[in-house]
């Protein structure tokens, strides 16, 4: 069942990120949260960027959390999930030879901390850890990466990829929430993805939407 807002509509969110891919993928990043912002209104729902991390170039992003709420916006989200490719010469490195750059956009559930839901504020332990892992000098080097283990049941969430604690706390509880709402251990496994592996998996993954030029114009599958 779709989790909803206070007000009874559907509510999900949408994680759009570079991965660790460059300023090209970056500056995707904004141009793709745009367009989801642009067609979910369209769609006659509401759509709010509730947190981004800058990316390296000026009016370039990391990543954005978009809030999409009303009905049909599981629908919506889900047309959204996978791998986006963006073709264009890079406005950053004139001379550079590649001319496709990712992103990519992970569907995500809210988590419910209310005295109601589905997790209690008082049951969830958030710790601050040192990031690790591929990525070479992309690699968080503070303690920025977060893990949520949430107590009754010994299940464990973390977030480690941005290198914003408040929303790698954000992607933690909600990957928690999903793999409570799953009942299974495996499914906080599934859960628990990281930036830097999950790029290269779009890269080579066949992308479910492409854009092209400095317009950022959709192209036909």
């Amino acid at each position: 069942m779709s989790d909803r807002d206070s007000s009874g509509r559907e509510h999900v969110w949408l994680h759009v990120t570079a991965g660790r891919g460059p300023a090209e993928c970056q500056l995707a990043v904004r141009h793709l949260t745009e367009v989801i912002v642009r067609e979910a209104e369209a769609a006659s729902l509401a759509a709010v960027v509730i947190d981004a991390v800058a990316g390296e170039e000026r009016g370039t992003l990391l990543s954005a959390l978009v809030s999409l709420a009303g009905e049909g916006a599981r629908a919506f989200a889900g047309r959204q999930a996978g791998s986006v490719k963006w073709v264009a010469p890079s406005p950053f490195r004139p001379h550079h030879k590649r001319k496709n750059w990712f992103a990519g956009i992970e569907v995500l559930d809210p988590p419910d901390l209310g005295d109601r839901g589905a997790i209690k504020a008082s049951d969830v332990v958030l710790e601050a850890m040192r990031a690790s892992g591929p990525g070479g000098q992309h690699v968080n080097k503070t303690e920025s990466a977060v893990r949520a283990t949430h107590r009754p049941t010994g299940l464990v969430a973390t977030a480690r990829e941005e290198r914003s604690q408040a929303m790698n706390k954000k992607l933690a509880l909600a990957r928690l929430a999903a793999a409570l709402r799953s009942r299974a251990a495996e499914a906080a496994a599934g859960a628990d993805r990281d930036r830097w592996t999950h790029h290269d998996a779009l890269e080579r993954g066949r992308p479910v939407r492409t854009f092209t030029g400095a317009a950022f114009r959709e192209r036909e599958q």
